[in-house]
């Protein structure tokens, strides 16, 4: 009996799941309908309504953007670099060779 309740309850969830990914399919494809199928123009939109992006009114507002990008460009090289000095500067085993 419990077999049969697992059947079932497998079947629900997964037309559960299905109706649910053609609702997903469909907004995608009417919110890519409304910006003319520009994925980016629909990510930007996306990010001003969440607040991830905001524009930029000043020269100093601009300055501290680009300032805080170079600060993290400066840390991925400072970890980076390390890392690749020791992957180049590795010993290299040597390998036997018949003659």
């Amino acid at each position: 009996m419990t077999t049969k309740s697992t059947s079932t309850g497998s079947k629900v969830i997964l037309g559960m799941g299905a109706i649910i990914s053609l609702w997903v399919a469909a907004a995608f494809t009417g919110a890519l309908y409304q910006v003319n199928w520009s994925v980016s123009e629909l990510a930007r939109q996306y990010m001003v309504a969440t607040g991830m992006i905001k524009p930029l009114n000043t020269m100093v507002d601009f300055y501290t953007h680009i300032k805080g990008i170079e600060y993290l460009i400066c840390v991925a090289f400072f970890v980076a670099f390390p890392v690749f000095f020791k992957y180049i500067n590795k010993e290299k085993k040597g390998v036997k060779t018949t003659a």
